[in-house]
This record gives structure tokens, C-alpha cells and sequence, in this order.
């Protein structure tokens, strides 16, 4: 039976370790041997996307180049999906033509009606609820620069969306604190809080919220499909913006991370991104090798 990755809850937090270990070895071959690894000759990866995308669509392609397979990109304009085509034939169909499939959408339950209909893995590469992927380049940033994460602080500034919900189910796999810190009306989902007991707290002081904390993250404040809303967003988040001051409150020690794209000048300073703080370029490029050892790890199981 196929093992899916549509959030972090969906593997062991044992499994979890084992993937961020596994990344840093494959960057480290990569980075000393060139892309000489490839364990998925002739395999193919099918890679559906619904939203836009720069990193996730080149990290996912060419993490199957470097292992020798071949990636497919298809769109809704592209397929039959975009005429009706039920989500359950869709998956039936590629399952009996590719190895695994990559889906970024909207829609977190029609990623849920894909997989249940998949007999290849699934993974997701983003919807309006989750975004494991982007987590696991986080929690490898984080723990390449700083070691063991468990019982250490990070901080989300910002709108309780799919990358929040994210961190909670990081929280909670890889046993760190979470303070969340966002606008009242702006609160992650209370289902999602709840199931991470007293790792989450939820604050909405951000000076109050990034003291003494190891890590701080943010995203845009308004997020795909949410443009329309961009003005009254802007406003309701006055005072949540991350800067090198708001940094300056937490340790001495704390890096800062963002999902990207950013917007300069509004959820980050204009000149954050160049803070020595910052990690965005390493967390950006852990795209790739987070990636490869999650394919390599739903194909072929633990290597080594």
C-alpha cells in the first residue's frame, strides 16, 4: 500500500528525523560529488499544479533529474482535470502510468479524495491548509545551523494559514515550542492548536511573543487566492511586521526564516533579508534536498 505525504502527521516523528538526517546527506554528496546518486532510473514523477509556482516546481524537477527519473509537469489547462475529469479517475489513471505524484492546489480535501483513489504516493506540495514540504526544508535549515531542536522556541509572526498550520504539526513531530503570534481574527485553526497541546500558544504581541526565542518565521500577509484582500490585510496587520529591532528581542543566537517569495517593506523590512540572521537562501535551497530524500524514502523506504 502507497504511503502518502499530505502533512507532517503523516509520518513518524522517528520517520521525520530520519528524513532531515537523510537530507543533509544528500546535500553533502551533492555538494562534494555532483549529482552522481541516481537510485530512480527510468522513474517518473507526475507533478499536477493548480497554483503558481518557482521553487516548488524546480526543486521537485530537478531533485528527479539528479536520481536519474523524469518529472511531468501538467496543469488544470493541460489535462483532462481542467474538463471535469473526476479527482478519483485522475489518480487511478497516472497511478497506472507513474512511480509517485506531486500535487499543489487549493483544495486540501480534494488532495485527501486524490490520495485515497492513488495506488502511487502523494505528496503534497501545498494547499489552503498545509505546506509539509516547505516545513521540512525549515526544520533542516534550523537544524543544520543549530543542532537538536527539541525544547527550543520558535516563533510564527503572521496570518494562521497553511504555513502556520505547518509549523504546529512541526511542533508537535519534532517536540519544539510554538508561539504563535497574529492579529486577533488572523488565529490558526483551533482544531490544529488544540491537537498540540501545550506546545502551541497562541500571542498576539509580537515584541511579547520573539522574546528570547530561537527562531523567527513569517509569510506574506496575504497568500494565493487571498489578493482581493491585500488592503484590509495590510491594515489589520500593522504592527506585525518582522525587523532587524523585533529580531533584536529574541536571542542572541535566533535565526530567521520566511517561506518566500517575500514582500519587501511589508510582512519583513525592506533590508531583513539581508540580515546575517537570515537563513531564507539555505531554507530555499533545502528545497531540493528535503525533497529528494522524502521521494527516495515513499519509493524505496529507508536507504542505508
Amino acid at each position: 500500500m502507497a504511503r502518502h505525504f499530505l502533512t507532517l502527521l503523516d509520518l513518524s516523528p522517528d520517520e521525520l528525523h530520519y528524513l532531515i538526517q537523510r537530507a543533509i546527506t544528500i546535500k553533502s554528496s551533492l555538494k562534494a560529488q555532483g549529482p552522481r546518486y541516481t537510485p530512480l532510473p527510468n522513474r517518473t514523477l507526475a507533478m499536477i499544479f493548480e497554483k503558481s509556482s518557482t521553487r516548488t516546481r524546480v526543486s521537485f524537477e530537478t531533485a528527479m533529474a539528479h536520481f536519474g527519473g523524469h518529472a511531468l509537469f501538467l496543469s488544470p489547462r493541460d489535462t483532462q482535470l481542467g474538463r471535469g475529469e473526476p479527482i478519483g479517475d485522475t489518480a487511478r489513471v497516472l497511478a497506472e502510468m507513474v512511480d509517485a505524484v506531486m500535487i499543489r492546489t487549493f483544495s486540501h480535501a480534494g488532495l485527501e479524495e486524490y490520495a485515497a483513489a492513488s495506488a502511487a504516493p502523494v505528496i503534497n506540495a501545498l494547499t489552503d491548509d498545509y505546506h509539509p514540504c516547505q516545513l521540512l526544508a525549515d526544520v533542516m535549515t534550523w537544524t543544520e545551523r543549530r543542532g537538536r531542536l527539541q525544547g527550543r522556541t520558535a516563533v510564527w509572526v503572521g496570518d494562521g494559514n497553511n504555513m502556520c498550520h505547518s509549523w504546529i504539526n512541526a511542533a508537535r513531530q519534532f517536540d519544539f515550542n510554538l508561539r504563535v503570534c497574529c492579529p486577533e481574527g488572523y488565529e490558526p485553526r483551533a482544531d490544529i492548536v488544540a491537537a498540540a497541546g501545550n506546545r502551541v500558544s497562541i500571542i498576539h504581541d509580537p515584541q511579547k511573543a520573539v522574546d528570547n526565542a530561537d527562531l523567527v518565521t513569517t509569510d506574506v500577509w496575504a497568500s494565493m487566492g487571498q489578493e482581493e484582500e491585500q488592503a484590509r490585510r495590510e491594515a489589520d496587520f500593522a504592527g506585525f511586521q518582522v525587523t532587524e529591532a523585533l529580531l533584536d528581542r529574541a536571542r542572541e543566537d535566533a535565526l530567521f526564516l520566511h517561506c518566500l517569495p517575500a514582500h519587501r517593506g511589508e510582512e519583513i523590512s525592506a533590508t531583513l533579508l539581508e540580515d546575517p540572521r537570515a537563513a531564507v537562501w539555505q531554507e530555499a535551497g533545502n528545497r531540493l534536498h528535503a525533497q529528494k530524500a522524502l521521494i527516495e524514502f515513499l519509493l524505496l523506504g529507508r536507504v542505508g
